[in-house]
C-alpha cells in the first residue's frame, strides 16, 4: 500500500516556513516543490535522498499536497501509482510532473531541477480489457510542450481540433492574443493524442486544456457540435475576413478596414476606386483561384526540381533543403518553402538575385517581392519575439508547367490550363545560421513557438531563427545541424514529421 498522508487545504507556496530545508545554503528554487513516494523506495533511501535534496537547495515536502509540482517515485507500477494519485484528490494533480528517479538523479548531478523530457515521465499504460475506442481508464502523461511530443499523422480528436481553430481564428481577428494561444495550444496537444477522447474525465491529466476549451469539449460531447463555434461561423464579420484574408498579401488589419468599410466580397473590393491594392495584393487577387488551392507533393517536388536546376547552376556547391509542411511529411501544403545557401560565407549575399533573374529568364516569374538581409550578429540575442527573420528572402509565385509534375497537376474540375500559379518562398541564410534556419522554418508554428517557449522557461536561453544564447553561460551556442539545437536544450530529437503540433 501506498502511504502519504494528505493534506485537504493548499497551502501558499510564499510562506518560508513551508520549506523544511536544512544545510547551510537554504532554499535555492522556490518555484519546484517535491514529494518522493516512499513505497518501493523504502523510508530510509527516502530521508537520505530528501536530505540530500534539501543540501543542494530543494524544497521537500513530507506530505503530499497540492502545493507538489513534482512527484518522484522508484521502481512503482505505473497503474498502481496514477491509481493512488487520483485517490488522493489532488486538485492540482493534472499540472504535477510525475517523474521516476531518474529525474531526481540527473538533477543532483546537475544541482538544479533538470528540464522534464519524455524518459522521466512515469507513463500510464491504457486498461487491456478496454474495448476499441473506449476511453482509457490511465493514459500516458502529455508534456505542456509541444517540442517533448512526436505528432502522427492521424489526429483522432479532429472534432474538437477543428472548433479549436475556428475559436482561435475569430480571437485573432479580434487581435485577443491570450485566448487565440489558449486554443492553439489545446488543439495541439489534443492532435497529439493516441486516442480520442470520449468524456471529459480521461483529460484530467492532458494539459494545456482551460475551462473555456473544456466547456467547448463538453459541448460537443454532449450535443455532437459546438454552438459557439456555429455562432462565430454564421458571423458576416468573421465571414467576411476570413474571405479577405485568403487573399496573398492582405492580413486581418486591412481585412477589417475593408469590411469596416462597408466591402463584403471580391467584387466590392475591386470596384471601390478608392482602394488602391499594392503588387502583391494584385497579384493575389489575379492568381486567387490558383494560390487558393492547395499544392501538392508532387507539385512541391517539381518546383524543388526547378529551384535545384536554377541554383546548382548559379553555384555548384549550394545547398538547398525544402522546408515547411512538405518537410514535415505533408500531402498538401498551401505554399512550397525553400532554405538555400552556400559553403563559403558571404557568398550567400548574392544567391537570390541570381535565381531571380535566371527564373525570370526562364519566363516563370508571375510575381518576386525580394528582401535583402538585415541580418546583424551584433544585434543578438532579441529579447522580443519576432515573427519574421531578418535573413534575405523572396516571395514568389511562380508558373509551374503541367508536364514538369510527375502525375499532372492539381487543378480545379474543368480548368483545361496545362499550367498553375504556386506560392513559393525562398530563404538564404549564412551557412553558420542553416541549422537554426533550418528548425525555424520547418514549424509547425505550434512547435516553434513551444520549443521557444521551453529555451527560455526550462533552459534559461533565447531560441530563434537566427542562433542560440545561453543566458547562464552568457554566450551563443554553434549548430550545425538541428540536432545539435536540441542536444544544447537538453531534448530528445524529434524528426520533422513528428512536429506536426
Amino acid at each position: 500500500m501506498f502511504r502519504a498522508p494528505v493534506v485537504p487545504r493548499a497551502r501558499k507556496r510564499s510562506r518560508p516556513a513551508d520549506a523544511t530545508v536544512s544545510g547551510r545554503e537554504g532554499v535555492k528554487f522556490e518555484d519546484v516543490r517535491l514529494y518522493l513516494v516512499e513505497r518501493k523506495m523504502g523510508r530510509s533511501r527516502r530521508s537520505f535522498l530528501t536530505q540530500l535534496a534539501r543540501s543542494k537547495g530543494f524544497i521537500v515536502e513530507d506530505v503530499l499536497s497540492d502545493d507538489i509540482t513534482h512527484v518522484v517515485s522508484e521502481d512503482n507500477q505505473a497503474s498502481s501509482l496514477w491509481k493512488w494519485l487520483r485517490e488522493c484528490a489532488l486538485k492540482n494533480l493534472p499540472d504535477m510532473h510525475v517523474l521516476d528517479v531518474g529525474w531526481f538523479t540527473d538533477s543532483m548531478r546537475e544541482g538544479r531541477p533538470v528540464a522534464v523530457e519524455t524518459r522521466h515521465l512515469i507513463q500510464c499504460q491504457m486498461n487491456p480489457s478496454a474495448g476499441q475506442g473506449s476511453a482509457p481508464t490511465a493514459q500516458a502523461v502529455v508534456s505542456q510542450y509541444a517540442c517533448q511530443r512526436r505528432t502522427t499523422t492521424e489526429n483522432n480528436n479532429k472534432i474538437f481540433t477543428d472548433a479549436f481553430e475556428v475559436l482561435a481564428e475569430s480571437y485573432e481577428f479580434n487581435e485577443i492574443e491570450g485566448p487565440c494561444l489558449a486554443f492553439r495550444r489545446a488543439a495541439s496537444v489534443l492532435k497529439s493524442l493516441s486516442w480520442a477522447v470520449q468524456c471529459l474525465e480521461a483529460t484530467r491529466n492532458v494539459p494545456c486544456l482551460g475551462e473555456h476549451t473544456k466547456a467547448v469539449m463538453e459541448e460537443i460531447l454532449r450535443y455532437g457540435r459546438s454552438f459557439e463555434v456555429e455562432k462565430i461561423l454564421s458571423d458576416e464579420r468573421y465571414r467576411t475576413l476570413k474571405l479577405f484574408t485568403s487573399v496573398f498579401g492582405v492580413g486581418p488589419k486591412t481585412a477589417d478596414k475593408w469590411y469596416r468599410g462597408g466591402l463584403r466580397s471580391f467584387s466590392d473590393v475591386l470596384g471601390d476606386r478608392g482602394i488602391r491594392l499594392n503588387r502583391m495584393q494584385q497579384s493575389g487577387f489575379l492568381h486567387y483561384g490558383d494560390i487558393s488551392r492547395a499544392v501538392s507533393k508532387a507539385e512541391a517536388r517539381a518546383l524543388r526540381n526547378i529551384i535545384d536546376e536554377a541554383v546548382h547552376a548559379i553555384t555548384p556547391d549550394a545547398v538547398l533543403a525544402l522546408t515547411g509542411g512538405f518537410r514535415r511529411g505533408k500531402e498538401f501544403g498551401h505554399d512550397v518553402d525553400f532554405i538555400v545557401t552556400t559553403p563559403e560565407l558571404g557568398k550567400e549575399k548574392n544567391l537570390l538575385p541570381s535565381i531571380i533573374k535566371r527564373l525570370t529568364k526562364q519566363r516563370i516569374l508571375l510575381y518576386c517581392d525580394y528582401q535583402a538581409s538585415t541580418f546583424d550578429m551584433s544585434k543578438l540575442p532579441s529579447y522580443r519575439f519576432e515573427a519574421m527573420d531578418h535573413f534575405a528572402k523572396c516571395f514568389l509565385i511562380m508558373r509551374l508547367e503541367g508536364s514538369q509534375v510527375e502525375g499532372g497537376l492539381h487543378l480545379a474540375e474543368g480548368d483545361s490550363r496545362g499550367w498553375r500559379a504556386v506560392r513559393v518562398d525562398l530563404v538564404a541564410p549564412p551557412m553558420d545560421r542553416y541549422a537554426f534556419a533550418l528548425l525555424g522554418w520547418s514549424g509547425s508554428r505550434q512547435f516553434e513557438r513551444d520549443l521557444r517557449r521551453f529555451a527560455r522557461l526550462e533552459r534559461n536561453m533565447l531560441l530563434d531563427n537566427h542562433a542560440l544564447y545561453d543566458k547562464t553561460k552568457k554566450e551563443f551556442l554553434a549548430a550545425t545541424t538541428e540536432r545539435d539545437i536540441f542536444a544544447h536544450l537538453g531534448l530528445e530529437y524529434i524528426e520533422p514529421w513528428q512536429r506536426n503540433a
